[in-house]
């Protein structure tokens, strides 16, 4: 699990927005006769990317000030949302298996149906079908809705030819502990919102609409840290209580768009032009063994101050944001940052330069049979191919981690996540026309 750097398993806070934040004419509340408002939060793409250049950090932008309930996130664009937007407070993910003889019409009909909906509820209006009244008296909570297809859904919809080279089986790693029933999936879908009802809704008014299509495999519920929580905003720290995400890749450093986004023109099939690719893990965080360790061996096993996650070695007065001197030494003449340290074995650097923009959210789901929390992190990272990004970071994590020794990947799944869909259009019409 990465707590700091670009790593196969860690948790960030990404900054951005992607076919711009608008102003909201209708709220649920609104539209169905209470007093709503609504309210223009974050820009354009190019804007968005200029604004996270010149943040000190991944961070999300202040609480609005006509509160979180009114920020809205425009469900069209060039990419989906729930990738490039700031992280918000709650996801709900979940994959779903195509019925038998659903066929290719029968998907298209349902991301057709899909994307109208989640298109409405972005805008906090109310379901056009199965509307259950959940999030009755609440805006849209920046809610975004994110969808991916499995490798399986190209094999039942006779669309082999147009899979993409990318999608394949992640290789087995060291200690893995994989429960299929808990992972991959036809179609993959990823719902983040600020608030939880929200967030549920919209899940609940998803599968209820696959109903005869597509039938639900596995559900998680994750969170991170509620914008407002802290005075200013700052990077969120993970169930290991370390500061997690500083060197996030962002928008509009240069390189970006080639680890995220899949370009035009190159070995991937043309209709995943735009999207990217997305590799989940359940990491459940072996959170009994971490913290019977002192503050210190914990600092060494990650290579970074737990309390302002300044690299070790770093100045009294430095920050998360200090560059990492792997070569400083401490007192003794040994190495400030341990040879097997998690920064220092996730670097880019060390593996080639490999990198991809992780969205993870934390989870906790009460005890497991022998009393141990059932806790830890739904890892997301989005990237150009899972070849060149996840998978070389991860075999170097599963061999010289020592963090590696705290952590049990549970569940796994790798989705192509297509374009963003466009005005009056869906996601996937790339693909299926």
């Amino acid at each position: 699990m990465e707590t700091s750097t670009d790593s196969a398993t860690g948790h960030d806070s990404t900054t951005g927005t992607t076919g711009g934040s608008t102003a909201s004419g209708f709220t649920r509340r609104a539209l169905l006769g209470t007093a709503g408002a609504g309210l223009v939060v974050g820009a354009g793409a190019g804007a968005a990317a200029a604004l996270a250049a010149d943040r000190p950090g991944p961070h999300r932008p202040p609480v609005p000030a006509g509160g979180l309930g009114p920020a809205r996130v425009e469900f069209h664009g060039e990419h989906q949302g729930g990738i490039l937007e700031p992280q918000q407070a709650r996801v709900q993910l979940a994959a779903f298996d195509l019925a038998g003889g659903a066929g290719r019409d029968g998907l298209r009909a349902l991301l057709r149906r899909w994307s109208r909906t989640a298109a409405r509820m972005a805008a906090g209006e109310p379901a056009d079908e199965f509307e259950n009244q959940v999030a009755l008296d609440a805006g849209p909570c920046s809610l975004t809705v994110t969808f991916g297809f499995g490798a399986g859904l190209f094999e039942k919809t006779g669309l082999t030819g147009e899979r993409p080279a990318g999608l394949e089986p992640l290789p087995a790693f060291p200690a893995d502990a994989l429960d299929p029933a808990r992972g991959d999936g036809d179609l993959f879908v990823q719902i983040g919102a600020d608030d939880a009802l929200v967030a549920v809704h919209a899940l609940r008014v998803l599968q209820r609409q696959a109903a005869g299509t597509a039938a639900l495999r596995w559900q998680m519920s994750g969170f991170a840290r509620t914008p407002g929580a802290t005075a200013a905003p700052m990077t969120g720290r993970n169930l290991m209580g370390q500061i997690d995400g500083t060197n996030n890749p962002r928008p509009g450093e240069e390189g970006f768009a080639a680890k995220v986004f899949v370009a035009a023109g190159g070995e991937q099939p043309a209709w995943l032009a735009g999207g990217s690719f997305l590799v989940f893990r359940r990491i459940r965080m072996l959170l009994d063994s971490w913290e019977a360790l002192p503050v210190d061996r914990q600092e060494r096993v990650i290579g970074r101050r737990k309390s302002d996650g300044a690299p070790l070695g770093a100045p009294d007065g430095a920050g998360e944001r200090t560059p990492v001197d792997l070569a400083a030494q401490g007192p003794d003449g040994s190495l400030a940052v341990p040879s097997d340290a998690h920064i220092r074995v996730a670097a880019p650097a060390a593996n080639g330069g490999a990198a991809m923009l992780r969205r993870g959210f934390s989870y906790h789901d009460g005890l497991l049979a022998d009393g141990s929390p059932d806790a830890g992190l739904l890892f997301l990272a989005f990237q150009a191919d899972p070849r060149r990004g996840f998978t070389p970071v991860q075999r170097k994590l599963a061999r010289g981690d020592g963090l590696s020794r705290f952590l049990r990947h549970e569940a796994s799944g790798v989705y192509a996540v297509p374009p963003g869909a466009p005005q009056d259009g869906y996601v996937g019409q790339s693909l299926l026309g």
